[in-house]
């Protein structure tokens, strides 16, 4: 738990430390209501168990799961670290600073727009009728065929050629990807992706595992962004839908998501915006996923079996 704290806290501690910053001085409780309890008071300061339990929370990350006695004490003692840290940085002059004011600022902008997303949410329930619609909108959307296919992945062009080469010099598939792939999620099982929907594949590779037959290797190495791909068709089949009931949470999430998302937009037309950030030269970042797999933050319901993915 120590490490899983320790862990936790570099997410967690910005928004503790702005909490618990206008914790430094006593605080009044609103009119006619009794004051919070306090878990613990530094230097007459209290930490009142509100922001104890926002601070678990934010440590747990929605997981379930009941502290121990010990796992309490942890994270108070954290808590009482951090306000002893954060009254000392009063006490410097740190609230002068600009960068420490820019990230006050930005923090607390994240959390009244949290707490707005969720003041909205929970007042837009989807009803049923939402759900089925987004659920034949997912469903006309998904790809009608699955496809079940290998793939070696190596740095190079040359080196997807040369194991092109080998296959068709009489090389088994299987042990040329345990050989050579790069792919550590799939070389040890010969390349095996298992079933997979064409959407959860990046373009190119989707794209070439269609045009081959059952049986059939690229003639040509498929270049991704992860590298070099030399893929193998074993099979096809028809794509069953999920039953509604089994992605009905997926689909009031995606509801909530589109609603809170005509929501923001709303609030974008009605407001004066002027950018004034010359983007024209930004650098371009992102996250990389696993090798051949499209990012997509809602993909469409596919079956069970096509849950697999390099």
């Amino acid at each position: 738990m120590r490490a899983f704290l320790h862990a936790s806290l570099c997410a967690a501690s910005l928004a503790a430390l702005a909490l618990l910053s206008a914790c430094n001085k006593p605080q009044s409780a609103a009119p006619g209501a009794p004051p919070a309890p306090a878990v613990a008071i530094v230097n007459g300061s209290p930490i009142s168990r509100t922001e104890y339990d926002v601070y678990v929370k934010d440590l747990l990350q929605g997981k379930q799961q009941q502290l121990t006695p010990e796992q309490k004490n942890q994270v108070l003692d954290e808590l009482i670290s951090m306000q002893l840290l954060a009254a000392q940085g009063e006490k410097d002059g740190l609230e002068n600073d600009p960068d420490t004011q820019a990230q006050l600022a930005l923090l607390r902008t994240r959390v009244m727009a949290d707490a707005e997303s969720q003041k909205y949410i929970k007042a837009q329930q989807p009803s049923d009728t939402d759900l089925h619609a987004e659920y034949e909108t997912a469903v006309n959307a998904m790809d009608k065929t699955e496809y079940k296919a290998r793939h070696i992945l190596v740095p190079s062009k040359d080196q997807a050629e040369q194991v092109i080469k080998k296959l068709n010099h009489g090389a088994k598939f299987e042990d040329l990807a345990k050989s050579t792939s790069t792919d550590n999620g799939s070389k040890n099982n010969g390349g095996e992706l298992g079933w997979f929907n064409s959407s959860r594949m990046v373009k190119p590779f989707s794209e070439a595992v269609k045009g081959l037959k059952k049986g059939e290797v690229t003639p040509e190495p498929v270049q991704t962004q992860f590298g070099w791909h030399v893929i193998q068709l074993e099979d096809t089949r028809d794509a069953t839908p999920p039953p509604f009931d089994q992605v009905k949470p997926q689909l009031a999430n995606g509801v909530i998501r589109k609603k809170l998302q005509a929501y923001v937009a709303d609030l974008k037309k009605q407001a004066t915006i002027e950018k004034k950030l010359d983007v024209s030269t930004a650098p371009a970042t992102a996250t990389a996923p696993a090798p051949g797999v499209e990012p997509a933050p809602a993909p469409p319901p596919a079956s069970a079996a096509g849950d697999n993915k390099p």
